[in-house]
């Protein structure tokens, strides 16, 4: 089988990992956790998942149909490393719902024209009207992470991005809109795990780009601006959840957990939610170092 992207993952993973992250992917097995500091050692069992999950779903169906009544406005942010879940969490959170009511939104590439808008510009085009919400597949923030790191902008761009950040989404707030952010964190061993799945699988190897390869060997600069990043907006009015993904179950379960319990709808069951689990879902100070 031919390999995308010449079999770059799989070279990377002989001669350019780390040599405890390979050790760690070489031991483990299918079910078990590759990140130390994760609290728990192996994936939440099927039928745990299940029952939650079947309980969450009717509570966003419950929830779709009040901002519909109600024109309620959300909008949920998914950001988080590569590979960190973010197309699982969101198809998760979109399964059963009306694509008329709650869009996807998976920007590509700007064309020339959105390069040449204000930098928010071609987001705010999605925004939600009344009765809808919009869930962000990536963001406004490649400005301040993936755009950094691979040279995608200049520093002054990046400057400014931070400078009028806060008061975008004070405009966001002060609109009366319900606004979700959520950071999807997984470790590295996780990742490169995830990576050489997809490197093999014809069903997955669509999801590898060339921005993954390129991304291969910059994880200490990742880190470095994804700290830097939380650290400047992570506001009063628009904080972030950040949830430790390397059991995408249970990340699914805690990230839907949040939207319930951000949108005030009607006929909300507190039990059927259930609490979120503060071992993997917390604030910034809950990502490890490094």
């Amino acid at each position: 089988m031919d390999l995308p992207f010449d079999g770059a993952i799989s070279r990377y993973f002989r001669e350019g990992a780390p040599k405890e992250v390979r050790k760690a992917i070489e031991k483990a097995g299918k079910d078990d956790i590759l990140t130390a500091s994760y609290p728990y050692r192996e994936e939440i069992k099927g039928k745990d998942y299940d029952a939650q999950m079947a309980a969450l779903q009717i509570e966003l169906v419950k929830m779709q149909a009040d901002i519909k009544a109600t024109g309620k406005r959300v909008i949920v942010v998914f950001e988080g490393r590569d590979a960190s879940g973010k197309g699982g969490t969101i198809g998760a959170l979109h399964m059963n719902l009306n694509p008329r009511v709650a869009n996807v939104v998976a920007l590509s590439k700007p064309t020339e024209r959105e390069a040449a808008q204000w930098y928010f510009q071609r987001y705010i085009d999605w925004f939600p009207a009344l009765g809808e919400m919009a869930i962000f597949d990536r963001s406004w923030y490649n400005r301040a992470m993936i755009e950094k790191v691979m040279g995608f902008c200049k520093d002054d761009a990046r400057t400014k991005f931070f400078r009028q950040l806060p008061e975008f989404e004070q405009m966001i707030a002060e609109e009366g809109m319900v606004f979700v952010k959520i950071w999807l964190e997984v470790g590295r061993a996780e990742q490169l795990r995830r990576f050489l799945d997809r490197e093999q699988d014809l069903l997955k190897q669509w999801k590898l780009s060339q921005i993954d390869i390129d991304g291969l060997g910059k994880w200490d600069d990742y880190t470095a601006v994804i700290d830097e990043t939380m650290k400047k907006s992570d506001f009063k009015h628009a904080p972030w959840t950040v949830i430790l993904s390397d059991d995408k179950k249970r990340a699914r379960i805690a990230a839907i957990q949040t939207v319930l319990n951000a949108v005030d709808y009607k006929g909300r069951d507190k039990t059927a939610i259930g609490k979120i689990d503060a071992k993997i879902c917390g604030g910034p100070k809950l990502r490890p170092k490094g």
